[in-house]
């Protein structure tokens, strides 16, 4: 998960920071689509192998184009600058029934020109889950350095996502991640929305959502390989994309050579409720975040110390339980501003912490009584949270995490969760109710990851969304996999994003060789 509310929002604040948060599902193994083999002749002719149920599919033509939608496509212009084509690949709504309705899933790619040492496809998701990840292709080159040169690097938009076939629940906000309130009056209230958001997106999605999950993602990968004509394709996955990566390497283990994984997420905690458990790390990065924004009060004003910065979080987060702030057309209540807060803590970098510290400075304004118009940051958080303007992103979202794992759906059960906790500022956000406890059962059950995968991790130790001990799990898991940990910074995504020299080239160097580092690898905080 990154960027605004939401595991996938778990995505970087601009094209060069992607990553973000958030969901999964289904039976261990990969789908059996494949008729059983006839009987054996009574002679001793050798069997002939099933047909290929999806071989319209796997072998379908690409039509290559520009991806320039219109004048003001910046998206589309960014990738024909640097040479991307796009092209859209059907493949089917439901893989137990591949001859019926069909969906688009839109890919972009920038070819490699080093056609003597080329390795393959790269593929790329940028995590949410809800990501659209098809623009990121020329920033992923430009991390990679010269070995970009010898892959193809395809952006996908994964089904029902950005250019894809969409889903859409005409949601009022952007994302099913809400805080849960001060008192039960606002629980209860938080109950009712969770429940709304669900009918609705019964109502206006209701022929999509079963067939909404990571699994059918990793099914839509592998015809995008085979469409490209590969035998295998490498990995690029950051934040819900590390988990798509597991899943897919387990439904498809042979089809798989360079894997890196960057915020990485423990299959074991995936779900719903994929944040619960991240309140200290977010404490630690608002902790560290307070000590900046106290060294630089003459520019915000919030408090010379960490400890008066952190006070006047507090007193607007009071000020919003009693009666919501003002903040230009908007009302933040204490609903909202817990999740304001959350949103600020993704991006260890002084331009992350001082967008943060001007949206803090507009909500103490408003709790002041002031009229105040909110900062490009918090406006951009606010259209999100609290207008339909990301409906189809928190669509897309919601329906792969409820339709990968099922949510307990008492809502009993939240309740007593949050009361345990104690915490007024992080745990409403991570522990609340969600759209999830009024969903349909997953179709299929969780994947069982597979225990040898030969993948490279990347985590930062203060990572508030995909939280460091998540990785060393995954790495515990994984004897043939490595770790590389970037120390001491409250990041979440780092690999082309945050500006580690270390960990840049230690991915660079497993792309270009194929060889993972011979221990775990230790990256020091940059000091510039």
């Amino acid at each position: 998960m990154t960027g605004t509310t939401s595991p996938g929002r778990h995505r970087p604040r601009h094209r060069a920071a992607r990553a973000a948060s958030a969901a999964a599902l289904a039976l261990a193994g990969a789908l059996s689509l494949g008729a059983a083999p006839a009987p054996a002749p009574a002679a001793a002719a050798p069997a002939r192998p099933a047909a290929d149920p999806l071989a319209r599919y796997h072998h379908q033509q690409l039509h290559w184009k520009s991806c320039v939608l219109g004048p003001d496509d910046t998206t589309g212009k960014e990738l024909e600058q640097a040479g991307a084509q796009c092209a859209d690949v059907t493949v089917p709504l439901d893989y137990a029934r591949p001859d019926g309705r069909t969906l688009t899933v839109a890919i972009s790619r920038i070819r490699g020109t080093d056609t003597a040492h080329r390795v393959g496809a790269l593929l790329l998701n940028s995590g949410g889950p809800g990501g659209p990840t098809l623009g990121d292709p020329p920033f992923v080159r430009r991390a990679m350095g010269q070995v970009a040169a010898r892959y193809d690097v395809v952006g996908v938009d994964p089904r029902f996502v950005g250019r894809s076939t969409p889903l859409d629940c005409h949601w009022p906000t952007g994302s099913m991640i809400r805080g849960a309130g001060t008192d039960r009056a606002g629980f209860a209230h938080e109950v009712r929305f969770a429940a709304g958001l669900a009918r609705r997106c019964r109502t206006h999605a209701g022929d999509l959502l079963p067939h909404s999950s990571t699994r059918n993602t990793a099914r839509d990968m592998d015809v995008i390989r085979a469409a490209l004509g590969e035998r295998r394709i490498s990995y690029l996955g950051y934040s819900y994309g590390s988990y798509l990566g597991q899943v897919y390497a387990t439904m498809f283990p042979g089809r798989v050579d360079r894997v890196v994984l960057d915020g990485v997420i423990d299959p074991a905690r995936y779900g719903p409720r994929l944040l619960r458990g991240a309140e200290d790390a977010n404490r630690h990065a608002l902790r560290d975040w307070a000590d900046w924004t106290a060294a630089h009060h003459t520019a915000y004003g919030l408090g010379r110390t960490r400890a008066a910065v952190l006070a006047t979080v507090e007193a607007a987060r009071s000020a919003a339980a009693r009666t919501p702030l003002r903040v230009g057309d908007y009302r933040v209540d204490d609903h909202d501003l817990p999740v304001i807060v959350f949103n600020g803590l993704s991006q260890d970098n002084p331009t992350a912490y001082g967008d943060f510290a001007e949206g803090v400075r507009d909500l103490r304004r408003a709790a002041e009584g002031r009229t105040v118009a909110p900062s490009p940051w918090l406006a951009s958080v606010l259209e999100f949270a609290l207008t339909e303007h990301g409906s189809g992103y928190g669509s897309a979202q919601t329906s792969i995490l409820c339709g990968d794992v099922a949510a307990p759906r008492d809502p009993e059960t939240y309740w007593r969760d949050l009361r345990r906790a104690g915490d007024r500022l992080f745990a409403p956000v991570t522990r609340n109710i969600n759209a999830c406890a009024f969903w349909d059962p997953p179709r299929e059950r969780p994947t069982a990851i597979r225990a040898d995968l030969p993948a490279l991790l990347v985590n930062a130790t203060g990572d508030p969304r995909t939280t460091y001990p998540g990785a060393r799990a995954v790495r515990r898991d994984w004897p043939s996999s490595r770790l590389v940990t970037l120390r001491d910074a409250d990041q979440h995504a780092v690999y082309g994003v945050y500006g580690s020299r270390c960990v840049d080239a230690t991915v660079n160097a497993y792309l270009a060789t194929g060889r993972l580092p011979a221990t775990d690898v230790g990256c020091p905080r940059p000091t510039s």
